[in-house]
């Protein structure tokens, strides 16, 4: 499973259709289906994002915050903080995995500007797979 699929997993209810498109299920299902099997990097990004649109919109916002520790930390702005809420890997490593998953075309030495990019592409997707996300979440 992708970490975008993990996020997806830790705020979405187990029903909704990006969470369901992004199972190991759903990808093993097309292929043994005769289906040809879509890319990873666009089941990552945008698992379902047709289907999602005609679930009810998920409030990212009140699911994280009453998650244990999201008052302690800056998960609106930091992808760091972000995935230690979900209880998810926040090492570069994850994130370089990650930026890779999402397609970031930048240097990913350059930690600062990739936590930015991550995070805005993050609530981004979010939003586009049926998350209701706050203006202030958003660049």
């Amino acid at each position: 499973m992708s970490i975008f699929s993990n996020i997806l997993a830790k705020i979405f209810p187990p029903s909704h259709p990006a969470v369901v498109a992004s199972s190991p299920a759903a990808s093993t299902s097309s292929v043994t289906s005769g289906a040809a099997p879509a890319s990873t990097s666009a089941q990552a990004t945008m698992p379902a994002a047709a289907s999602a649109a005609a679930a009810p919109p998920v409030d990212v916002e009140s699911v994280i915050s009453k998650m244990p520790g999201a008052a302690s930390l800056n998960w609106k702005t930091s992808i760091v903080d972000l995935l230690k809420v979900l209880g998810l890997d926040s090492s570069l490593e994850a994130r370089k995995q990650l930026a890779h998953e999402l397609g970031y075309g930048g240097n990913t030495q350059d930690s600062a500007a990739m936590n930015n990019w991550l995070h805005q592409e993050v609530v981004a997707k979010l939003a586009a797979n049926g998350g209701k996300v706050p203006e202030s979440m958003k660049a």
